[in-house]
């Protein structure tokens, strides 16, 4: 896993879209949402030129809000295709197709093709673009909108170590990256590309929990919260595993083991697991549904 180090470059005025000075040349997000508008913030604050920057959106307020915030060019699709040196496709899934069947005729080969939907293979990406294109897919999650991400990174067919670095490079701009093989991809999309949500869930629950106890619920937020990022915090920096940090909290007859046999007599643990494999088969559902 790692966090690359983006070195800042100083932007151009007078640069014209595709003369980057970076060694990664002209960037197009293609369809800024969240996402989208959580990269481009990240790659200006790594070092990324605002002039070396394209964005295609569905609505025109939306383009010039970018422009406005970023300094970044918003172009058509057949524009970014022409004009950029890498393509972030950042659509929903269900309007990929269509995105590439305006793409294809206008992407040279040479193009690296960035693909964050959930669930759509690279031969998806490899059957509908000119031969020899390279792909890679990424699966991150919001937590790109603070900069906390966890994106997770593949390699198509003819995707190279430097695509994959140049792809690393950007997504670290918003978080951590970690490379697997593609195989892995929609059992990591239901860990962590879905994971946020369960965390939110588990939350919501607790805070309910925190108002039936007698708590008003903005105490009880505080209180999880707070639990939650000092909880992930030990995780992440202590190197104990999660059971061991879970028995240092676990004292004898206590409050807590009540607690976890509660959880236990639930079937929390089993709830959990059946979950992110119904995540997982529903990833597969979506692959399977843009196969042909």
């Amino acid at each position: 896993m790692s966090t690359p180090t983006n070195q800042p470059n100083e932007p151009s005025a007078s640069r014209e879209p595709g003369a980057s000075t970076r060694a990664g040349g002209t960037v197009a997000v293609l369809g800024a949402g969240k996402i989208g508008e959580a990269l481009l913030s990240g790659m200006i604050r790594g070092g990324w030129p605002p002039a070396d920057l394209l964005v295609t959106t569905r609505r025109a307020e939306r383009a010039e809000e970018l422009r406005t915030r970023y300094g970044v060019t918003p172009v058509t699709n057949q524009e970014a295709a022409k004009q950029a040196d890498t393509l972030i496709l950042t659509v929903k899934p269900q309007d990929m197709g269509t995105l590439l069947a305006e793409l294809a005729p206008h992407v040279p080969a040479d193009r690296l093709i960035i693909s964050g939907a959930a669930g759509i293979p690279t031969t998806y990406f490899e059957e509908r673009l000119p031969d020899g294109t390279p792909v890679v897919r990424v699966m991150t999650n919001t937590p790109a909108l603070v900069d906390e991400a966890m994106s997770v990174i593949s390699a198509g067919t003819h995707a190279t170590a430097e695509h994959v670095a140049h792809a690393e490079e950007i997504f670290g701009s918003v978080g951590k990256t970690l490379r697997v093989p593609e195989s892995q991809q929609d059992a990591c999309t239901a860990l962590s590309g879905s994971g946020p949500a369960y965390f939110f869930y588990l939350v919501e629950a607790m805070t309910d929990a925190g108002i039936l106890l007698g708590l008003p619920r903005d105490k009880a937020h505080d209180l999880i919260v707070q639990s939650a990022i000092g909880a992930a915090t030990m995780l992440r920096d202590s190197g104990e595993h999660p059971v061991r940090l879970r028995e240092n909290v676990t004292s004898p007859a206590g409050t807590t083991i009540n607690a976890i046999r509660e959880l236990e007599s639930h079937g929390v643990r089993a709830a959990l697991i059946a979950a992110l494999e119904a995540a997982r088969d529903r990833s597969r559902e979506l692959a399977s549904g843009t196969n042909g």
